[in-house]
């Protein structure tokens, strides 16, 4: 099977990719050569949004192709002009974030309503998702829809602060003070990107996926609270959690806004059950604690992983800062 991936060195493509790579497909990238590749992997060096992309593809027709970075409407039209008649599946990662809020039913399922009024990124999803389903009606145009939750593989997964350096995960381990929006008592999902990569895989290629949406994530939600007694462990340090209202967070930090109101604060709980009859071999097998384990052994291998942005220190001084001194 030969597949393309627009992007594909990302937090969730890269274990995708290699576990495509083990599966026997003959995997392509396509992205502008910034980062790292994955070995095995062919590699298609154009800048997705450049005019001469079509000139790179002309040569190529594709069993599937995986845009990981489409994001707007735009986005959509490009990509169906350039593959429409050249591959036999098109799936496009949205965002489990696209989902109801506030939820009218407690467990998610793929026909919850999508409906975002918090976070514009959600938004966007949405109307890429009702772009590929107008095309797919019009045309055929064979499209699928994932929607990733919180996944998670060298990027922690955390409250506020962002995953994507290791600022909360110093913290905790200097004793320092770390944000948890409301009491932490709020169910939340998180995946490990190998596991979400096994149901994914197996969507690649699959007749049965065609015109569907389908969320790949673990089965099993933790609290907040919970989340972080696991860092905290695998650091050596219980965590100083300072728990503030999700309104004040946002008060004091109002680009926070969307991902948390609009995602965060709110109870994540998944049925699987689409996924699993599509993708029988589909299971999430490793523990959030192991994930992390990994995710520590990897930062301490080699020390200069552990980025940490002084703008996420500030920004959590500032709303623990304004929550401690605010009147009684």
């Amino acid at each position: 099977m030969k597949v393309l991936f627009i992007g594909g060195t990302g937090n969730i493509s890269t274990a995708v990719s290699r576990m495509a790579l083990a599966r026997g497909m003959e995997l392509w990238h396509l992205n502008r050569g910034l980062r790292g590749t994955v070995a095995g992997v062919q590699t298609i060096t154009a800048d997705i949004h450049a005019a001469d992309v079509a000139t790179a593809l002309a040569a190529h027709t594709w069993d599937a192709v995986v845009d990981w970075i489409a994001y707007s409407v735009d986005d959509i039209q490009r990509d169906i002009a350039l593959l429409a008649g050249r591959t036999r599946q098109y799936i496009f990662i949205s965002s489990a974030s696209v989902y109801q809020k506030p939820l009218a039913q407690p467990v998610i399922t793929e026909s919850t309503p999508l409906h975002n009024p918090f976070w514009d990124y959600a938004q966007r999803k949405i109307a890429c998702e009702e772009r590929l389903l107008a095309e797919y009606r019009a045309t055929g145009f064979p499209m699928t829809i994932v929607r990733p939750s919180h996944t998670y593989d060298m990027a922690l997964p955390v409250a506020i602060g962002g995953s994507s350096d290791y600022a909360v995960f110093d913290r905790i381990r200097r004793g320092q003070k770390v944000v948890v929006h409301g009491d932490g008592t709020s169910l939340w999902t998180v995946t490990h990107a190998e596991d979400f990569a096994r149901g994914f895989v197996g969507l690649l290629g699959n007749p049965q996926a065609l015109g569907h949406a389908f969320h790949i994530t673990a089965d099993t939600p933790l609290t907040w609270n919970q989340i972080y007694a696991v860092l905290g462990a695998a650091a050596g340090v219980a965590p100083r959690i300072v728990h503030v209202p999700s309104d004040f967070i946002c008060a004091v930090e109002p680009a926070l806004r969307g991902p948390l109101l609009g995602d965060k604060a709110h109870c994540l709980i998944f049925d699987n059950r689409k996924i699993k009859r599509v993708v029988p071999e589909f299971v999430a097998r490793i523990p959030f604690h192991e994930g992390v384990q990994r995710a520590l052994q990897w930062f301490d291998a080699e020390p200069g992983r552990k980025v940490t942005r002084p703008d996420t220190h500030r920004m959590l001084e500032r709303i623990i800062s304004a929550y401690e001194a605010r009147p009684a």
